[in-house]
């Protein structure tokens, strides 16, 4: 019995969450396993109604599920950060989801934006520190709101956060068992500090691996490369400025946000997983949401349940699905099939297996 916590968060979240359930739940009778799911409304609605973000008892009951499903958090009469701050970033930083996964892979049957680029190009897996640098908030201002204002923001890098997180890329590189070749994606000519830590790290760490080849390359030549060559890479592994930003240049040339997905992952407690686009709210209730990225989301979270079967089958579906020729865009409103259409179709190819 999996049990897995539900928040479908803001806009158009509910939608593709119930989607991805749909697909779960199929999977779930096709295969054998058995989960409980437990939705919170915990988002921008709940937040202008009470003042209440996510409290920190709810944080503690979330830490009783093995996985979250995540639908999407944002809401156009809530300032931004409050809601990402105060739900998806407290949820990672609380549960120590210390590694964002992110798989960028291209589908048949999916536009490229690059010229002859095909599906066997473009299949890597950017591994993202999740917890550390910039993002945990340490800097100030000094005479904030003067002509003389400063503004610092520093990134903290610890031993311990970059060696776990690259011990987990070498680890993800063998099972995942393709090209077995790990890049590190750094900038060690300018950020003589803290990317030094974490290219000697590397090194240190692939001595232990000697059956993975390894390389870097500095971030601005990463996107670069991404977009001329994105079949020299197996796995990338950085820190979380730069997982940020190369992720989403992943999410474009993979044919974009409707088919992003990616995880953040504690291996040894509670995971969660969404798609990577936002709550697109000016789709709320139109039924013209692309449900793919929430459905490789949930295929994700089987894959880190243990159940290999019913990951391996949902994939399969989302590939016949957009083999099938029957959807027309992966962008909002140019599908040619409603929300719930993708999702039944995709439940369909699931029993079939």
């Amino acid at each position: 019995m999996h049990r897995i916590a539900v928040l479908p968060g803001d806009g158009t979240g509910p939608e593709v969450v119930e989607e991805g359930l749909k697909v779960l739940e199929t999977a779930s009778d096709a295969t054998g396993f058995k989960f409980e799911a437990v939705a919170y409304d915990f988002g921008g609605d709940r937040y202008l109604e009470t003042g209440e973000v996510l409290p920190d008892e709810a944080v503690e009951e979330l830490r009783s599920f093995r996985a979250i499903f995540l639908g999407a958090i944002g809401h156009p009469d809530v300032k931004p950060g409050i809601l990402e701050h105060g739900i998806l970033l407290k949820i990672r930083f609380a549960m120590d989801q210390y590694i964002n996964l992110r798989p960028v892979k291209l589908y048949p049957g999916v536009d490229c934006p690059l010229k002859d680029k095909g599906p066997s190009d473009i299949d890597f897996v950017v591994v993202r520190e999740n917890t550390e640098g910039l993002y945990v908030g340490s800097g100030g201002f000094v005479r904030k709101g003067t002509p003389e204002e400063v503004a610092i923001q520093e990134s903290v890098n610890t031993r311990k956060g970059v060696e776990r997180c690259i011990r987990y890329a070498f680890d993800y590189c063998r099972a995942r068992d393709r090209d077995r070749k790990l890049t590190l994606c750094g900038k060690t000519n300018v950020l003589t500090y803290a990317h030094d830590l974490w290219e000697r790290v590397f090194n240190e760490v692939a001595e232990e691996y000697p059956d993975i080849t390894t390389d870097y390359a500095h971030v601005d030549a990463i996107c670069m490369w991404f977009v001329k060559n994105p079949e020299w890479f197996d796995v990338v592994v950085t820190d979380n400025m730069f997982g940020d930003i190369i992720t989403d240049l992943g999410a474009m040339i993979q044919g974009g946000m409707g088919i992003a997905a990616g995880g953040n992952i504690n291996p040894d407690g509670t995971s969660m997983f969404e798609p990577i686009g936002g709550s697109a709210p000016k789709y709320t209730g139109k039924n013209m949401i692309n449900p793919l990225a929430a459905i490789s989301a949930v295929q994700m979270m089987l894959d880190f349940l243990g159940e290999k079967d019913a990951s391996a089958r949902v994939e399969k579906a989302i590939v016949k699905v957009l083999s099938s020729g029957k959807i027309k865009s992966l962008s909002a409103g140019q599908m040619g099939m409603g929300t719930t259409e993708v999702g039944d179709l995709v439940a369909k190819y699931v029993l079939e297996g």
